[in-house]
């Protein structure tokens, strides 16, 4: 029958024909490391920022970090209770934090339109919250001291689906 030839020939025109035989290239395969805890570098001795985080219960943990580390991966470094649902991209509320200091507030960089959007959103917010993913230790900010909302909101699109 003439389909099966058909369906047979093209699997057997490179061996009818050697030249349209090319070597495959061998393609590697790379891998990038989850990022986990302990992914900060600590400072050198004498070099570091200092910041604090008030947690819930009004305990203060005080942390040596590296200028240019965020508060949400300095929070996830130290296991302070400190979601970042989103990973950081400011498309949640999740590491809310309140600047203490409104001084200290004042030194850092004006909120973007993507954070505001997001803190409004956020539960407990007041006029020095920040999300803890946009702000990055600088020279300026050491001493800084945060505290952590008594609760967070995390909306997901499955808040608003119906219930069956």
């Amino acid at each position: 029958m003439s389909p099966p030839r058909l369906l047979i020939r093209p699997l057997l025109r490179p061996l009818l024909r050697p030249h349209l035989l090319r070597p495959i290239p061998i393609r590697t395969l790379t891998t990038t490391l989850p990022r986990a805890h302990t992914h900060l570098t600590p400072p050198p001795p004498g070099e570091g920022l200092k910041i604090t985080f008030i947690d819930k219960d009004s305990t203060h943990h005080t942390f040596s970090v590296c200028e240019g580390d965020n508060l949400l991966d300095i929070a996830q470094e130290y296991d302070m209770e400190m979601e970042g649902a989103c990973g950081g991209s400011a498309a949640c509320s999740t590491c809310h934090v309140i600047v203490e200091d409104e001084g200290m507030y004042e030194k850092m960089e004006e909120p973007s339109d993507d954070e505001n959007d997001m803190l409004d959103l956020a539960f407990g917010l007041t006029e020095t919250s920040r999300l803890g993913c946009q702000v990055k230790m600088t020279k300026e900010l050491d001493g800084l001291v945060v505290r952590l909302p008594s609760m967070t909101r995390n909306l997901q699109s499955s808040d608003f689906s119906q219930k069956k």
